[in-house]
């Protein structure tokens, strides 16, 4: 099984079959506004495209105060609440929400994932149902603006990334103000304890708890 795989379910998300070409999550980075733009230009009578680039589901809710930029994708019962920010590049799945102050940039969140008050998702991906807390951040760039690397079972995994955020497995649940450093991969069912500094690759069903931690 890819390690795309032990991520997500890729059913529950309309960029499966795209994201089923990669074996790593952070392969699936450079294409997607791509991916995004041929989405839209493909999508039925139920999206409107509210501006060049940007499509939004008619039982979708947005804001009058959320900023959406293109190439964005907002599917059906997701909710962008007040002063969100899509930045680019962003497919925000069935029912899934994206609260006040989040910001989302070149990130796909699944069905039902949530990022719904004051979280930053950047170059990464969240699973479906996954779950930040209150004041989460997915950091995606090194103080130190190296390239990023994963450690993986089998060694190192240079992605050739200086961004690359997170990526949160199908039903994580994510406690208030963690932050995920850059590369940091969370398989399915995780929980993170609140008020860490979180790095490394977790194992399904791992509970993260500590000041400061890296597997």
């Amino acid at each position: 099984m890819t390690l795309i795989r032990q991520l997500f379910d890729l059913s529950r998300s309309a960029a499966g079959k795209y994201l089923a070409r990669f074996e790593f999550p952070w392969q699936a980075l450079n294409g997607l506004s791509e991916f995004l733009l041929r989405l839209g230009a493909q999508s039925s009578a139920e999206y409107r495209q509210i501006c060049a680039g940007v499509w939004v589901h008619v039982r979708a809710v947005v804001a009058p105060s959320a900023l959406l930029l293109p190439p964005s994708i907002v599917c059906e019962g997701a909710q962008i609440r007040a002063g969100a920010l899509l930045r680019g590049s962003v497919l925000v799945g069935r029912g899934a929400v994206v609260g006040n102050a989040t910001e989302l940039k070149n990130a796909i969140l699944f069905d039902e994932a949530k990022a719904p008050h004051f979280n930053y998702v950047g170059d990464g991906i969240l699973g479906a149902a996954a779950h930040l807390g209150a004041g989460t951040i997915c950091s995606n760039v090194r103080a130190d603006k190296r390239p990023i690397f994963v450690e993986l079972r089998e060694g190192r995994k240079e992605t050739g990334l200086k961004k690359c955020g997170a990526f949160v497995g199908d039903g994580t649940e994510v406690g208030c103000n963690v932050v995920l450093n850059p590369g940091t991969i969370l398989k399915k069912g995780c929980v993170v304890y609140p008020v860490l500094s979180v790095g490394g690759v977790w194992e399904e069903g791992s509970a993260v708890r500590g000041s400061v931690v890296r597997p």
